[in-house]
């Protein structure tokens, strides 16, 4: 197996002990090469990231307001690794020109990218491999659009005759060379970008977890962790809100075919999760379950409309729908009968329209009922074996029933990739705990 690029997260290097753990790994393993960390995350759960206290800093010039003492903490925090590091490096010259731009220029981007730049340093130096400013290499344009192939290009002449090299993540530069983050979490995407240039086998993306898990933490007491899943499974279940990779992070991974493990800093022995492409040929699946995960959102509503003869008027469905889409209100689902159509759409997106919706709906297409239900949560049950295992949605429902939890709606697409079901909001948890059950305890 050839190269992987490796990227860890903030709490992966909150601190010296845990920059050791990822100097360990990195050693382990003569084909991580290149490596993406973070910013230092939080290293108890009262502490605060350093990107944050840099938003602080640069909020605080902004306004003309003296910011030293707050940079100071910032200061102590680099200082206070690299001392118990024990390695040879002085950010203080960094640290001056920080301060410099934050006074004259005091531009978010530029100050939240700080972080992992001089964590970038600090890894450099104390791994031995090349530091490599992500600015030189990460290319947006002046409307901040990543500029795919111009970076990919960028790396690979950069990286042309280096062996191994650290390379910042969340940001780049404009064409115009104006320092530019991606979103939260946008390191996942340097790494993923990364891999891609240098045509990684893998690309191992460490965090505080080991892998995905089937079902919310918060809901489920230890849920069983996914040990493989798709990019077309993790799309739907980070859809319905479930915590996975940065959504950009997965297109360029993707498109080169290069899988995706999740992995565990402070348990590396565990196997995590991969991800991989979606034909993947899986080889031996029997001892899988049926189910790849569950996940669920609150916050819908339902519009109800019905009308007589609703399936013979031409071009109703699409009269509902510019009604909605002339309010700038998107569907969900759209189940419909013969005289009935419901439409899930977002609580949020419909509330300052909603009489609006209303009259409008009246006036196109005169309904015999209409009604808006509020206080609907949607729930997936994904899994790309279910196209192959009979019963699998009687069995969802069967374990929904045994809970008396009434069922408000369900969409399924031929694919058979997964189940969507509307319930009340009071009822997602224990629908959740219900199916989990059903699938994964039951299957053990």
């Amino acid at each position: 197996m050839g190269l992987k690029v490796v990227k860890f997260g903030g709490s992966s290097l909150a601190d010296a002990n845990q920059f050791k753990k990822v100097a360990n790994i990195i050693k382990s393993d003569d084909r991580r090469k290149f490596v993406v960390p973070s910013a230092p995350g939080k290293r108890f759960s009262d502490d605060i990231k350093i990107t944050d206290m840099l938003y602080k800093c640069c909020e605080l010039a902004g306004s003309g307001v003296d910011f030293d003492e707050d940079f100071n903490v910032i200061i102590d925090r680099y200082n206070g690794i690299i001392k118990d590091l024990g390695v040879d490096i002085s950010l203080d010259h960094e640290f001056e020109d920080i301060k410099k731009e934050l006074k004259t220029r005091p531009a978010r981007d530029f100050a939240a990218s700080r972080g992992e730049y001089l964590n970038g340093k600090i890894l450099a130096a104390y791994l031995g491999f090349e530091f490599v400013d992500a600015a030189e290499v990460i290319t947006f344009d002046t409307k901040g659009l990543l500029l795919l192939d111009e970076t990919v290009n960028k790396i690979r002449k950069r990286l042309e005759n280096v062996d191994a090299a650290v390379i910042p993540g969340f940001y780049g530069s404009t064409t115009e060379g104006i320092v530019k983050t991606f979103s939260r979490g946008g390191s996942d995407v340097t790494g993923s970008i990364l891999a891609n240039a240098v045509k990684a086998d893998i690309y191992e993306n460490w965090t505080d977890v080991s892998g995905f898990l089937v079902a919310d933490p918060r809901v489920v007491e230890n849920p069983d962790v996914i040990n493989v899943i798709t990019y077309k499974e993790l799309r739907e279940l980070a859809y319905m809100g479930a915590s996975v990779l940065h959504e950009d992070a997965i297109f360029p991974v993707r498109t080169a075919g290069i899988p995706i493990n999740i992995k565990n800093t402070n348990k590396p022995e565990d196997a995590g999760t991969m991800i991989v492409s979606d034909d993947h040929d899986f080889e031996d699946e029997s001892n899988a379950y049926t189910i790849t995960g569950i996940a669920g959102r609150k916050g819908f509503s339902t519009i109800n409309i019905e009308k007589a003869m609703m399936n013979s008027e031409m071009g109703f469905g699409m009269k509902v729908l510019r009604v909605l889409a002339d309010n700038n209100v998107s569907f969900e689902h759209m189940p419909s009968g013969i005289d009935t159509m419901s439409i899930t759409v977002d609580t949020n997106s419909l509330n300052p329209v909603r009489k609006k919706v209303l009259s409008q709906l009246r006036k196109e297409v005169n309904p015999d009922h209409l009604e808006i239900e509020d206080g609907i949560a949607l729930l997936a049950v994904v899994g790309r074996r279910m196209k192959n295992t009979r019963g699998t949605v009687a069995r969802i429902f069967a374990s929904m029933a045994h809970a008396r939890i009434n069922v408000k709606m369900i969409d399924q697409g031929s694919s058979e990739l997964n189940v969507i079901i509307g319930v009340s909001e009071n009822d997602l948890n224990e629908a959740i705990r219900r199916i989990y059950d059903m699938f994964i305890s039951s299957e053990k």
